[in-house]
């Protein structure tokens, strides 16, 4: 179990997965820089979270709920659980661990189902940090309000589409190694060296890291030779 002042951010999950080095450069050194996407990801977080609660039907709405796992070591904010009733014929419970799949609400009757939706940006995709992010954010909330969840969803900005995600073992198994991870990588304090790949280009931090620059490996002596001996009839 972690103490508070141990706890590391959720999102930071997304950071380590899609590169460790940049999970490094944000959350070791404080570099951060913004591009495009990151900018418009931000945007769309606060539009979800300045919006009211709501609610519909057998639905209610809540929006920037503060989450934590002591076991996981990770705090953070959602963007939005859905709290759906579940019929009256009980509480059914999680077939692995016997949890109540419902809570109460104050205020109201009835069990309801939480259903963690983390907003995105792009276009529909399936891409693991995200869905890591996701589950670490039910496991969060597994964890304080004593309930099984095991489904949420990824919404994406451009396409207006939700992805439903199912938080199975082997997610779930995935999002505890991330945790770990990510724990060891800041106790570590040490920055991961750059190493080039095409997703690279995607990266708001691409001119800060220069992975083309500091992830190849350099000969000096060759370097100096090209540089001290240039080729027959240059500089002439």
């Amino acid at each position: 179990m972690f103490e508070e002042e141990e706890l590391l951010s959720v999102s930071a999950l997304q950071h380590l997965l899609f590169c460790p080095r940049r999970a490094a450069l944000v959350f070791i050194e404080g570099i951060w820089d913004e591009n495009r996407a990151t900018a418009e990801g931000a945007l769309a977080h606060e539009r979800v979270h300045a919006a009211e609660p709501e609610s519909r039907c057998d639905v209610r709405i809540a929006r920037g709920l503060r989450i934590r796992s002591l076991r996981l070591g990770l705090a953070g904010q959602t963007d939005v659980v859905e709290f759906h009733r579940l019929p009256d014929s009980g509480p059914p419970r999680g077939e692995e661990t016997g949890l109540p799949t419902g809570i109460t609400l104050e205020g109201v009757e009835g069990l309801w189902r939480p259903y963690p939706i983390e907003y995105k940006s792009g276009r529909l995709r399936h891409e693991k940090g995200y869905e890591v992010q996701l589950c670490a954010q039910a496991l969060c909330l597994e964890e304080m309000l004593k309930v099984r969840i095991d489904e949420g969803a990824l919404f994406y900005g451009k396409t207006k589409r939700r992805l439903e995600i199912t938080f199975d073992e082997k997610l779930r198994t995935e999002t505890e190694a991330a945790a770990q991870n990510l724990h060891r990588l800041v106790d570590s304090r040490r920055t991961p060296k750059a190493r080039y790949q095409k997703k690279c280009r995607e990266c708001s931090l691409l001119s800060v890291c220069m992975p083309k620059v500091t992830g190849v490996p350099k000969n000096v002596a060759e370097y100096l030779g090209k540089a001290l001996n240039p080729k027959d009839g240059e500089g002439q």
